[in-house]
């Protein structure tokens, strides 16, 4: 604290030269004896001065250089800690690491090892409230599940998707997953903690683990005694010699890796004491960070406005005036909450501070009434769900940002056509954003399968067929079978509402394919 003190405004200490002179010049008018020591000879200047009975001790003049020195060294600024600007992400952001190898699927925990780390995931998204989290899966290679987002709904929905099946390289290579949630994070313009949900840690990843300039949380999924591997069809995996694969947790090459790299290890429990120790660990990751990446001090010179308050008050003789101050504020003080709230909210903070008050406490319909800014405005609607008003607040703001949160307000009101056309617009002033050109993805696919399930529905084809031929072989096929091209767009739509494990399986498929050309 000591080594960071310093003043803000420090040119504002040149004043301190005005209380200085306030007590020369009242010294010297109070010396009766140089006033008149050039007028009247000294052997009669003695007998003639009466000095003062010296009643108060507390002179005006000290009183009032007393009161410069504080309002000066106040107003010069005095700090020696670091605060983030305002309306900055004040929210620790996170990167799950989940692991896919074919290990997760051990029983050794019930129901396996990847259906135990998905419950985690859940408690860990309530925990956060909204805070933003990103989902990446992998195990021989790392693929993207989830851009930072703050849909809790969304990333729940993706984590319940999650399965070894969808992983298209077999293998675990954790320090590509490591490299790859490194990279969101630094594309967010932030530090934050990457969690790996994991049942083993490779010697190639501990050096990568160490030099992650985030921080880095390892919760351990698994026993040490170990379990079978089941496979989708209810069978075990075996390995090359035929017999059952048993593999364990290694909690003590874990506790290795984390004393080597500093990064903070743990194993899954039964109960939330995990969950509680990992939100422990994201706050005090963001709280470093804070306190070194803070690019502004903290002004602590209005602390000195108590002091010169209760001096100021020492300025007043004993009387009604301060009676009837004393009275007024007691009364003002006195009258119920709602009645003064507004009234000292608004003599203290501005419109826009107020509704970020109440926008960090979860009370979005309140943000959306003080804030002023068009964006907050428009991300409290949102967060409200009040999507219609949130698109009007956003539209006066031409920003990639302001498109993008358009497009989520639209995706919500089934606007589908118009969710394309921001997402187009916040990629065309924003190249290579990757939350845009995923929500781009699903919005172009909501639209089409919206305009087949129009033209599915649209009636009778206008002109009648040529001919009309029954197909006989059709009888000899197996019954109940449907051919996919034969499923209806709203089938369709079910399915990746529900299930978007395969989508992600096909997606991951190609995202491996390019990267081995």
């Amino acid at each position: 604290m000591i080594a960071d003190f310093h003043f803000i405004r420090p040119w504002w200490l040149v004043l301190l030269a005005l209380p200085i002179l306030v007590l020369w010049l009242a010294s010297r008018s109070g010396d009766v004896r140089s006033q008149w020591k050039s007028m009247i000879a000294p052997h009669l200047l003695d007998s003639l001065v009466v000095d003062g009975s010296g009643g108060t001790r507390v002179r005006p003049s000290w009183l009032l250089a007393a009161m410069l020195i504080v309002g000066i060294v106040g107003a010069a600024g005095p700090t020696w800690q670091r605060e983030s600007p305002p309306f900055v992400e004040d929210t620790a952001p996170l990167v799950i690491a989940v692991d896919l190898s074919q290990t997760m699927d051990a029983v050794d925990v019930t129901p396996s090892r990847i259906e135990r780390a998905k419950l985690k995931i859940k408690d860990i998204l309530a925990a956060r409230q909204g805070a933003r989290t990103a989902i990446v899966a992998y195990a021989g290679s790392a693929h993207l599940v989830l851009p930072p987002t703050e849909d809790a709904a969304l990333l729940e929905s993706y984590s319940d998707a999650l399965a070894t099946r969808i992983m298209p390289t077999p293998g675990k290579d954790t320090a590509a997953a490591l490299k790859f949630a490194d990279g969101l994070l630094e594309k967010e313009g932030s530090t934050g903690t990457i969690l790996l949900l994991t049942d083993g840690i490779e010697e190639a990843a501990t050096g990568v683990v160490k030099s992650s300039v985030n921080g880095v949380v390892i919760l351990g999924v698994g026993t040490s005694a170990g379990g079978p591997v089941k496979t989708p069809d209810g069978g075990f995996v075996s390995d090359a010699s035929g017999s059952r694969l048993f593999p364990k947790l290694d909690v003590t090459r874990l506790e290795e890796i984390g004393k080597e790299t500093g990064a903070a290890v743990a194993t899954v429990t039964d109960d939330d004491a995990d969950v509680r120790w990992i939100d422990q660990r994201v706050r005090s990751n963001f709280a470093q960070r804070q306190a070194s990446e803070g690019d502004r001090w903290h002004d602590l010179g209005w602390w000195l406005v108590v002091p010169l308050a209760a001096a100021m008050a020492f300025s007043f003789r004993r009387g009604w005036v301060v009676r009837t101050s004393v009275v007024l504020l007691g009364l003002h003080l006195a009258l119920p909450q709602n009645a003064s709230a507004e009234g000292l909210a608004d003599m203290w903070l501005t419109a826009d501070q107020q509704g970020r008050i109440a926008f960090q406490h979860g009370e979005f319909e309140a943000a959306a009434r003080h804030f002023v800014d068009p964006m907050w405005k428009g991300v409290a609607f949102y967060r409200a769900g009040r999507f219609k008003e949130a698109v009007d607040a956003l539209a006066a703001v031409d920003t990639p940002e302001s498109w993008y949160d358009q497009g989520n307000a639209l995706l919500h009101l089934a606007r589908y056509d118009e969710a394309v056309a921001a997402y187009g617009k916040a990629l065309e002033q924003r190249k290579d954003w990757p939350d845009a050109q995923a929500n781009l993805a699903i919005a172009q696919q909501l639209l089409k399968a919206q305009k087949d399930k129009e033209d599915e529905q649209g009636g009778e084809p206008s002109q009648k067929p040529d001919s009309v031929e029954f197909d006989d072989k059709g009888k000899k096929g197996k019954e109940g079978r449907i051919d996919v091209a034969e499923q209806t767009s709203e089938m369709w739509m079910k399915n990746i509402t529900v299930s978007p494990a395969d989508l992600l399986a096909r997606r991951f498929s190609i995202e491996a394919g390019r990267a081995s050309q």
